[in-house]
């Protein structure tokens, strides 16, 4: 351990000072991007070394999260694309058969919901799922709270806490860590499955008595909210609302052929990476980056087809469209992310000498990890205190509303801790996931993209966070006790 020194005492202070504004639910960019200047200045003894720390802590962030905004881009191009053609409607429609009774439709929008979102994810999936299967729902007689619960928990919470297939946020917190995104991914996919189970459960039941009969919703309920659906898909996508109207018959038909292919496809790369994961078969794993690679060369494969398809020669143009979409989106969703990243990759070994300028043979500080060994008999050595001391710093970090710009936070704190505990990291990481993204994902605070799912629902986004309170929150608590137990 490095003798304690003021750049040390610099990082702690930034760091509490970014949790202080999280509690107060503004946005973090600003002292992040202040406390790597002020570090680069006060550890390299000139203020031009801080300005250059603030360039490299960014740049850092940057090229190590690039292949999270690739990954982005092409699935929400390729969602694009597949609306150019009627074949994201067509995907969910046959579903809207199933929904015999609210019980049934409950389950549905659950499964649907969840399934899109762990390849689309949740934000782009939402206007689809509200549109088509929200109306359809509260027609079986499910109550138009109950349905958005449910989506929220499946796709906000369930989904993009693990989200395992683009692998964002394991990603985001195991570079944190400074450990392996499969480690994290495979945790975290299980403490979301225990979590989200728990939260569906109790969401069921809390809306079970107000399930009624088929068709038997009152009129204005439907009516409001088929009013809301079609206001925001034709002003949102206007032009897809309105080239559905107009689609020659050979467009139809091949947006019937996608609306089979994409999933089909979507399925066969799952059973790929399945296969490569536990059935021995000689490929090779598909984790972590390589994963993410292999969904975003498909996605980019079905974009080419998808865009030649619907507009012919002009797809050479009309690719580019949708690329451009798509980074939108990504840079939107992540962008500050990257600030954020490059203050906590400053506490971290593995990154801190390319940030700091440090020269060959110059050990790498490791500023986080020198300052918990420093206070490490003080921290008790409960692994289960530990563990839910994560998860509320993860729950605290989400208060900004996006769920992803405290896991380099989280990251590096589950680094730091897991050895004066005894603990794995990976461990920790996944806890402190499961806090930040369920909280700022859109399940616990009206702030964030919880808006989007209430407001196709036709309910109070605030009566939406405070329902999903409670299941919620104990289905946290359990997915941490049964994680401390098991790993």
């Amino acid at each position: 351990m490095r003798m304690i020194t003021l750049s040390h005492y610099m990082y702690a202070l930034i760091t509490l000072s970014v949790i202080i504004v999280m509690l107060f639910k503004r946005g973090v960019v600003i002292p992040t991007l202040i406390g790597t200047f002020l570090i680069g200045w006060i550890y390299k003894g000139d203020v031009i070394s801080g300005f250059k720390a603030v360039y490299n802590a960014n740049l850092t962030a940057a090229k190590e999260l690039f292949t999270i905004f690739l990954i982005i881009t092409f699935m929400v191009a390729l969602l694009s694309s597949l609306r150019d053609i009627g074949a994201d409607r067509r995907m969910i429609q046959p579903i809207q058969k199933l929904m015999v009774n609210g019980h049934i439709a409950y389950l549905v929008l659950t499964v649907v919901t969840y399934v899109i979102s762990l390849f689309f994810w949740p934000t782009p999936a939402v206007p689809l799922i509200g549109a088509l299967l929200i109306p359809a729902a509260i027609r079986a007689g499910l109550p138009a709270m109950g349905a958005a619960m449910a989506i929220a928990i499946a796709g906000q919470g369930m989904a993009l806490s693990s989200d395992y297939v683009m692998q964002v946020a394991p990603m985001l917190s195991a570079k944190g860590a400074g450990i392996d995104t499969a480690s994290v991914a495979d945790k975290a996919m299980v403490l979301s499955l225990i979590t989200g189970g728990v939260s569906l459960l109790g969401a069921y039941l809390m809306n079970r008595k107000a399930i009624r009969k088929p068709d038997t919703a009152p009129v204005e309920t439907q009516e409001k909210v088929q009013a809301i659906n079609h206001s925001v898909t034709t002003v949102e996508y206007p032009e897809a609302a309105a080239a559905l109207e107009t689609l020659n018959p050979s467009v139809v038909r091949w947006g019937k052929v996608f609306a089979v292919l994409v999933p089909l496809s979507m399925l066969i790369v799952m059973a790929v990476m399945a296969a490569s994961k536990f059935g021995g078969s000689g490929m090779g794993g598909f984790e972590g980056g390589d994963g993410a690679a292999f969904i975003g060369g498909v996605a980019v494969i079905l974009l080419i087809l998808s865009c030649t398809v619907f507009s012919k020669v002009k797809a050479l143009d009309k690719i580019s469209d949708h690329l451009t979409e798509g980074f939108l989106f990504a840079f939107k969703a992540m962008g500050p992310v990257i600030p954020i990243a490059g203050f906590f990759f400053l506490g971290n070994a593995d990154f801190s000498k390319s940030i700091l300028s440090l020269g060959e043979g110059v050990a790498a500080p490791a500023i986080l990890y020198d300052l918990v060994m420093s206070v490490q008999n003080l921290i008790p050595s409960s692994g289960i205190l530990t563990s839910f001391g994560l998860l509320i710093m993860g729950m605290i970090a989400g208060l900004e509303g996006s769920g992803f710009s405290g896991l380099p936070l989280t990251g590096s704190l589950a680094g730091a801790l897991a050895p004066a505990v005894g603990m794995e990291p990976s461990t920790l990481a996944a806890i402190g996931q499961m806090g930040s993204v369920w909280s700022g994902g859109g399940t616990l605070i009206a702030w964030s993209s919880l808006v989007a799912v209430a407001g196709f629902a036709g309910v109070s986004a605030i009566e939406l966070a405070r329902k999903n309170f409670f299941p919620v929150i104990i289905g946290l608590s359990v997915s941490t006790i049964i994680a401390v137990i098991i790993w």
